[in-house]
C-alpha cells in the first residue's frame, strides 16, 4: 500500500451508475494519483485480481453481480488488508451497522456532499474508519450480529458459492461457473452449512437473506 503521501493513493470505484462514479471521482480529486472504475462486481473483481496495488475500494452495495452484503463479504475475505468503503443510497442504520460488522472501513451515504465524501475518504486513507456521525453503531442486539460473524468466517470461494445458492443455481451450474467439480461444490456447501449452523442449503440462503436486511432477493434459477 502506498503511504508516502495522499497523492500516491490508488482507488477503485465500483458502482454501476456512471453519474455517481463521476461524483466519487470528483470527491477523490487531489486525494488519489490513480482512480479506476468498474461498473459491475465482476469487473471490480478482475481489476483487483490483475492489480494488487490499490489502496482503497469504494463499493456500491447493489450492482450487477452482487446484491446486499455479498460483495463486501467477498472482498473482505479475499483481500483482508484492503480497506473497503461502502457507498449506498440505503441509509438505514441497521444496514450501516451490518456493513461495519462485515469489516467495512466506512459507509458513505450517496446523499453526502462531495466535500463530506472527500473528508470521509481522507479519514479512511489515514487508517481510520468513517460512518455517519448520527448513526449508533452499537444498536439493539437482534441476534443478527452473531449470524454476521458466522458469515464472516466463510472463505472467498464459499462466499461465491453462497451467492450462487441465493440465485437458485444447482450444484452442477455452480461447478460450471466456478470451473470446479461438483464434488468440490458439494464440499463447499457442506462447509457453509457447518459454519452457519444450518442443515440445508435452503436454510443457508434464508440465513443469509436475514442478514441482508431485505437486500439480497431470491432469484429464479438461471436468472
Amino acid at each position: 500500500m502506498s503511504t508516502s503521501s495522499t497523492s500516491a493513493y490508488r482507488v477503485l470505484i465500483a458502482d454501476d451508475h456512471p453519474l455517481f462514479r463521476a461524483a466519487l471521482r470528483e470527491a477523490m480529486a487531489g486525494e488519489a494519483a490513480d482512480i479506476s472504475e468498474a461498473g459491475s462486481f465482476d469487473a471490480a473483481s478482475k481489476a483487483l485480481e490483475a492489480d494488487s496495488g490499490f489502496d482503497l475500494v469504494l463499493l456500491d452495495l447493489n450492482m450487477p453481480g452482487v446484491s446486499g452484503f455479498s460483495g463486501l463479504m467477498y472482498l473482505r475475505a479475499q483481500y483482508p488488508a484492503l480497506p473497503v468503503v461502502v457507498v449506498s443510497a440505503n441509509e438505514d442504520p441497521t444496514t450501516i451497522r451490518r456493513c461495519m460488522d462485515f469489516g467495512a472501513s466506512g459507509f458513505i451515504p450517496k446523499t453526502l456532499g462531495v466535500d463530506e465524501m472527500r473528508d470521509a475518504v481522507r479519514e479512511v486513507l489515514a487508517g481510520g474508519a468513517w460512518s455517519p456521525p448520527d448513526v449508533d453503531l452499537t444498536g439493539p442486539d437482534d441476534g443478527s450480529a452473531k449470524l454476521a460473524a458466522r458469515l464472516g468466517t466463510l472463505t472467498p470461494q464459499q462466499v461465491r458459492v453462497l451467492m450462487m445458492l441465493s440465485q437458485g443455481l444447482l450444484n452442477k451450474q455452480i461447478a460450471y461457473e466456478l470451473g470446479v467439480s461438483e464434488a468440490t461444490v458439494k464440499a463447499h456447501v457442506s462447509a457453509i452449512l457447518a459454519k452457519l449452523g444450518v442443515e440445508s442449503r435452503t436454510q443457508a440462503v434464508i440465513a443469509a437473506s436475514k442478514i441482508e436486511a431485505g437486500q439480497w432477493p431470491e432469484r429464479a434459477a438461471g436468472a
